[in-house]
């Protein structure tokens, strides 16, 4: 994403998650109305031509960006501001895009729950948490709620790390 034509996306894509992901530290919650900016901005980007991205591979982006995190929300492992940061990442990465994001997030969410354990002093416990619903996925739910665990974390950042990481890839 780095041609001069895909500067007012990356601008906005980095404005949108880095904004999102400040709240969310901060906060735990990640604002209904950065979502919407950060799509609406997409969406208006790609309609306008000002971004190589397509309308249609835009409203794909977002699509596929809901979708893919909804299985998270389901088992309880996010929120829902995670999942609509997500996909309004996709209106501005775009559908050749979000599938790299997923993963990049994925990892960079993986690295910060480590950290997270290890500075609560819980990282052998929840390694051996993790195997435990990694067998057993139907309980993970019940697990990851539960406040006595204490492992909740704000993954606002691990989210924008991986778009913008994403955004940074060269497409093939």
């Amino acid at each position: 994403m780095l041609p001069n034509s895909d500067a007012a996306a990356l601008t906005a894509l980095c404005a949108g998650v880095c904004s999102a992901a400040i709240v969310d530290a901060a906060t735990r919650r990640i604002p209904n109305a950065v979502c919407a900016t950060t799509a609406a901005t997409g969406l208006l980007l790609a309609a306008s031509g000002l971004s190589s991205i397509s309308l249609t591979s835009s409203v794909v982006g977002l699509t596929m960006g809901f979708v893919i995190m909804m299985p998270g929300y389901l088992l309880g492992s996010m929120g829902a501001g995670d999942v609509k940061l997500f996909s309004a990442a996709g209106a501005l990465l775009g559908a050749g895009r979000i599938v790299p994001a997923f993963l990049f997030v994925a990892i960079a969410g993986g690295v910060l729950a480590l950290g997270f354990a290890w500075q609560r002093g819980r990282l052998a416990h929840t390694m051996t948490q993790t195997a435990r619903l990694c067998s057993s996925p139907f309980t993970a739910k019940t697990a990851i709620e539960s406040p006595r665990e204490h492992n909740r974390f704000p993954y606002g950042p691990a989210i924008a790390v991986g778009c913008v990481m994403a955004a940074l890839m060269p497409l093939t």
